[in-house]
């Protein structure tokens, strides 16, 4: 599908508009606030599509913490995940003994989740726990519980709020539904 700037409007329809991921990212961020009260963790977002995500839910975490990035590559320009995560940057802090939370805008597949996940839990920290913004019902076939869900949506492929199709919509502030 070529993406043709001059009509954009027409090539995705709001699904979740920005005021609801506004509210549930608050809603996420006072539960961790409260459970790692006298922590100081370390987020990990999940590079491109968790940056929006991840700098409005930092913006709401009142405790003390760090910030580092993964970025993975599992789609390139396609709409379905190729099956193969690689791995394109790795962290730059120690995760030993460190309470650990990985940002991730959305989980469908949950292959670059569960490479992420396996790879830091090699490092031996001392909690590990995912938030994820939206959810795809009944795709991923993970071996753990992810610890906050934000939205759980059907099998759409959606876009905005830092999710693309081919490295474009991530600016759009809520979140879409592509057309096809």
């Amino acid at each position: 599908m070529k993406v043709d700037n001059k009509n954009r409007g027409k090539d995705y329809q709001l699904y979740i508009p920005y005021s609801k991921v506004k509210k549930k990212v608050k809603e996420i961020a006072n539960k961790i606030n409260k459970q790692y009260k006298g922590k100081t963790p370390i987020f990990i977002g999940v590079l491109n599509g968790a940056f929006m995500f991840m700098a409005d839910l930092l913006k709401e975490i009142k405790i003390d913490c760090e910030v580092d990035f993964y970025k993975l590559s599992s789609y390139g320009d396609d709409k379905i995940s190729s099956g193969q995560v690689k791995s394109l940057k790795e962290l730059n802090c120690e995760v030993h003994n460190r309470h650990i939370i990985i940002v991730e805008d959305i989980i469908d597949s949950g292959l670059s989740i569960q490479y992420i996940r396996n790879d830091i839990s090699k490092e031996k920290p001392k909690s590990l726990k995912v938030v994820a913004l939206l959810f795809k019902n009944g795709v991923s076939k993970l071996d753990f519980k992810v610890d906050y869900v934000g939205f759980r949506i059907p099998n759409k492929f959606v876009v905005g709020y830092g999710l693309d199709y081919a490295q474009k919509y991530r600016n759009l502030k809520g979140i879409y539904v592509l057309k096809n």
